[in-house]
């Protein structure tokens, strides 16, 4: 298993599933208050319990058959006229069934609410027992859709959430092995040297994969130790390109409490030393700015354009793994207001700046 399954857990049992009991549950309920209504109507509770003691099976017996055999085989493949027919059906058999017991079991008027007393299957009773009937099988159906699409909504939403955070997790991993590797060549040269710098590079190079390895876990993390981390790698290419690069960081304003997406500005760095400091010969300047305003973060940086390269190759170039991995990260973790990011050319510099809440 990967360390991206392991990071993520994927569990769509938390929504509650629908039990034999809930089931009981229901029928119990819908049973006492039918009984009590119409034995209040009639005025005759141990009439209504006897009809409903009849009623209720056919009800549960037509509502289920409808549910669990006409929707799924009928309606869900678009067979509605099959479905409408098996449906009268049901209803009409329901209706012979329903006449018969309680004429032989409960009463010779079977419909005593008319408006007169019936022993025979009439039209009028027809249609009130099967309209009654639709009402019951509607009021179920409906309960039974709307906790299948509470069921699917809740998993396609824990599915887009375990498609997001996978999806972070592996922009996150993107940074580029590159800098460890020239970094390594950097500390072997310096031992072959006995250079007392070599401690130091170890140790620095040290924090920064710690912080890499178990700081970006979270979701947003503090922005004094995104700072940090720049700052340690900073100090590691200080070390690579010693006298040739000057870098200069500048921070205002108060940085304490606010929080960021994990290495999120660290591949603005990292693109500016690989397409700026790399690429050029000579002394290699780098501006870093940042600037809190209430709660958002104001972040440039500007490396020089080298002259073998240009802008819009620079561009292209970093939009591969680069600045395509930040848009990504952005529009996953950041709501469209809570960001600006832009990239623009101002006098052979290529500039990044970004607005960003914190």
């Amino acid at each position: 298993m990967s360390l991206i399954q392991k990071d993520i857990s994927f569990n769509s049992t938390n929504f509650r599933e629908i039990k034999i009991k809930h089931h009981i549950i229901f029928w119990c309920l819908y049973f006492i208050f039918n009984t009590l209504r119409w034995g209040s109507y009639f005025n005759d509770y141990s009439y209504s319990i006897k009809t409903n003691l009849i009623g209720f099976p056919i009800h549960m017996t037509l509502c289920y058959l409808n549910i669990y055999v006409f929707m799924p085989k009928f309606v869900f493949k678009r067979k509605y006229i099959t479905f409408v027919v098996l449906l009268l059906a049901s209803l009409f058999v329901m209706l012979l069934v329903k006449f018969n017991l309680t004429y032989y079991l409960v009463s010779e008027n079977v419909w005593p609410e008319g408006t007169e007393p019936i022993s025979n299957l009439t039209l009028n009773y027809s249609i009130d027992m099967m309209i009654g009937e639709l009402y019951v099988i509607t009021f179920v159906t409906a309960i039974k859709i709307t906790m299948d699409w509470l069921k699917e909504h809740k998993r396609l939403t824990d599915l887009e959430k375990l498609q997001l955070e996978t999806e972070l997790l592996f922009l996150r991993s993107q940074i580029s092995p590159h800098f460890f590797f020239n970094t390594l060549n950097n500390i072997y040269a310096l031992s072959l040297e006995n250079s007392k710098k070599t401690p130091k590079i170890i140790i620095k190079l040290s924090e920064l994969m710690r912080y890499l390895l178990y700081e970006t876990k979270k979701k947003k993390q503090s922005l004094e130790k995104e700072i940090i981390c720049i700052q340690n790698y900073l100090d590691l290419e200080r070390i690579r390109f010693d006298e040739k690069l000057e870098v200069n960081m500048t921070i205002s304003g108060d940085i304490k409490n606010k929080k960021i997406a994990p290495i999120l500005l660290l591949s603005f760095i990292e693109n500016a030393f690989k397409h700026g400091a790399n690429k050029n010969i000579g002394k290699i300047r780098i501006d870093i700015d940042f600037n809190i305003i209430e709660d958002f973060l104001y972040f440039r940086i500007a490396n020089p354009i080298p002259t073998i390269t240009k802008f819009e190759q620079q561009l292209n170039t970093t939009s591969g793994i680069g600045l395509q991995n930040v848009k990504k990260r952005l529009a996953l973790g950041y709501k469209s207001d809570e960001y600006n990011l832009e990239i623009k050319n101002l006098d052979q510099l290529f500039v990044v700046e970004l607005k960003i809440k914190v």
